[in-house]
């Protein structure tokens, strides 16, 4: 399955949003975090300048790890970040830091070999490819899921994230639902000790290794792969169908998910025929007091604008809008922060 491509200026890191004409802005909210859902943050902030040109975004992307240890050091005024927090690192917090989530996405297995084929494969394969005990393309494992595929008999070169990444968080939670051995060896956290394989930093990293190295095999969340022009495999579901990562398949996966109150879920391996089983929603992490009024009320602001008119510009992105029921909870979280103290 090849992708459409999109615009790279969607993928750049780390750039400050606002036109030359907003050069005036005398306030400055920075952020920091996951790389997953950056092409819809990026469009988001820059529209949001053209409503209120009074302020202006400053996002790195530096991954969900990073994320967090800024929001929790108050660097920032507002994290972001695709696993959601541990109780642990929230009572490092000094206040109270709520998880807003914003849009679903799509994480991806993708390749780089002759013809670009539409593999099918399963959760224990992917799993094992990682664990390193499946190494070669034209492995059984592999071959009987793809007949009529021409795999070469090469070896497979596994390339995986370096930095703390909520990309990682959602695909090693995934793989702890569909192999006993990977969640007893590695587990599910945004950083873990990888079994084997090469290293990349944020999506960018890993995509562009992908993309330039024959024989590699990894994992980019949807638009990077669809920016890149990679292929991406269908993947086998909790019902037993192969299903291929798009808004619809990532919607249905959202729509089956049980979300508690604090809005901290999982969505991996969701229940439905329909639903794609390596997604996840993203977070922005935001402190319910907000002692600066100023910045409390512009990024309440903001909030509100990005759960409403902005959940209009997810699908084109490859990322699945909030359900309508989940949105309205998320807004009335929203409503609950405290500006000025």
């Amino acid at each position: 399955m090849r992708l459409p491509k999109i615009h790279p200026l969607l993928v750049a890191l780390g750039v400050i949003i606002g036109a030359a004409g907003h050069a005036a802005a005398q306030l400055t909210m920075t952020g920091a975090g996951a790389t997953f859902p950056y092409p819809i943050y990026s469009k988001w902030f820059d529209e949001f300048v053209k409503v209120d040109p009074s302020v202006r975004f400053n996002y790195q992307s530096i991954g969900s790890g990073g994320g967090q240890k800024q929001i929790i050091a108050q660097t920032v005024d507002f994290g972001a970040s695709d696993g959601p927090m541990t109780d642990a690192n929230l009572a490092k917090a000094p206040g109270k830091i709520l998880h807003i989530p914003t849009v679903a996405g799509a994480v991806v297995i993708t390749y780089n070999l002759p013809g670009d084929p539409t593999l099918k494969l399963d959760g224990a394969t992917i799993a094992n490819i990682f664990l390193g005990t499946v190494t070669k393309w034209n492995d059984p494992a592999i071959a009987g899921q793809n007949p009529g595929v021409n795999l070469p008999d090469s070896d497979i070169s596994v390339v995986h994230r370096t930095d703390g990444s909520g990309t990682t968080y959602i695909f090693t939670d995934y793989l702890s639902k569909v192999s006993p051995e990977w969640k007893t060896q590695v587990g599910t956290n945004t950083a873990v000790r990888w079994p084997t394989g090469l290293g990349g930093k944020g999506n960018e990293g890993v995509s562009g290794q992908i993309k330039q190295t024959p024989g590699t095999f990894g994992y980019v969340e949807l638009i990077y792969a669809a920016q890149n022009n990679m292929p991406v495999a269908a993947i086998k579901n909790a019902t037993g169908k192969y299903v291929t990562p798009d808004t619809v398949s990532v919607t249905a996966a959202l729509s089956a998910a049980q979300v508690p109150d604090d809005f901290r879920f999982s969505m991996t391996n969701a229940a439905g025929a329909d639903s794609y089983p390596i997604a996840g929603v993203t977070w922005l992490l935001v402190y319910q007091s907000q002692p600066d009024a100023e910045k409390g009320a512009k990024l309440v602001e903001f909030l509100k604008w990005a759960l409403t008119t902005g959940e209009d510009m997810a699908s084109p992105l490859d990322y699945a809008p909030l359900p309508p029921g989940l949105r309205d909870r998320v807004l009335k979280r929203i409503a609950e922060i405290k500006v000025g103290g």
